[in-house]
């Protein structure tokens, strides 16, 4: 049997849990499937994975065959992507992670555009606060806010994520309008849940040189920033929200920004990669269509 293709069925076939998943995602029969990672083991003289009625799991060589699997098939793609590189056609797909927010507001429409120009490529674009992990959920790129650690990736700084207090005018006609971030506390103020639990209910101002947290009280609390969005357009109080996706309502007037004497700081966001030979075609191109509408312009730094 092929050896390649033999390993494609393991490692799909952990990665989805069975025999028949993993026959449906390589367009096999369960049968084919089981053959090939029967083969594998009488190949190599030992199990990889332990099968019952119920489930199945990866023996201590079976783990230590998916790891090394996975980077010979990760090879052999890059490999495949050099006659690519050769014809200057990004093809295939590219597995990208962002924050929620600045997924769906910044990001999208960038990737849209990007998908238009490159009908080859297709975009797994996966959405989540949380912190995920580049290498091991096989991401080959993804973009973060906040400061970076300490690693051997490469970032790409973007133009900085900035929140905005504002209201809607009914509401500010109705509740007064605040002069100073202690007012807040008087207002009814929206507060945004993140995936992981974290509701922020600290709102940071600065005037010059001076800083401000404002200690805000909220009754209602959401964990989607369009939602929030929606019920500040509705007059439910006061949101603390990315200026990207409100900058259409304040630019029509339809909300008001708050506090307008006072700034608030700014995050830094980057774009992750991988430094090493993948750096395949589809993810170059990619890398330079986000750099072009998003990019900040900065040198180039590891991270």
């Amino acid at each position: 049997m092929d050896r390649l293709a033999s390993m494609a069925a393991f490692v799909k076939t952990v990665e989805i849990g069975s025999f028949a998943a993993a026959a449906i995602a390589l367009d096999m029969s369960p049968q084919m499937i089981a053959k090939h990672v029967a083969w594998l083991e009488s190949r190599l003289g030992t199990r990889l994975i332990n099968r019952t009625t119920r489930r199945q799991s990866l023996t201590d060589i079976g783990k230590l065959y998916y790891d090394r699997c996975k980077m010979v098939l990760a090879d052999v793609d890059w490999a495949d992507s050099l006659a690519d590189e050769v014809r200057g056609a990004p093809k295939g797909r590219l597995r990208i992670n962002a924050p929620v927010s600045f997924g769906t507001h910044a990001l999208t429409p960038v990737i849209a555009r990007y998908l238009t120009e490159y009908p080859q490529v297709e975009i797994d674009l996966v959405l989540s606060d949380r912190y995920v992990d580049l290498v091991e959920e096989e991401f080959e790129a993804v973009f973060r806010i906040g400061r970076l650690s300490d690693s051997s990736f490469i970032a790409r700084q973007l133009a900085p994520f900035r929140l905005v207090a504002c209201a809607s005018p009914d509401y500010l006609s109705k509740k007064g309008v605040p002069e100073t971030p202690d007012d807040l506390e008087k207002h009814e103020c929206l507060a945004y849940a993140s995936s992981t639990g974290a509701t922020a209910s600290e709102w940071r101002f600065m005037r010059g040189e001076e800083k401000y947290q404002a200690q805000v009280r909220h009754r209602l609390q959401l964990n989607d920033a369009k939602a929030l969005l929606v019920a500040a357009l509705n007059g439910a109080g006061i949101a603390y929200i990315a200026e990207d996706l409100a900058r259409e309502d304040l630019r029509s007037g339809r909300l008001i920004k708050v506090l307008p004497e006072y700034e608030t700081p700014s995050r830094s966001v980057h774009l992750i990669y991988h430094p090493d030979r993948r750096q395949t075609p589809k993810l170059k191109s990619f890398i330079a269509a986000v750099m072009n509408e998003l990019g900040a312009s900065p040198p180039m730094t590891t991270c």
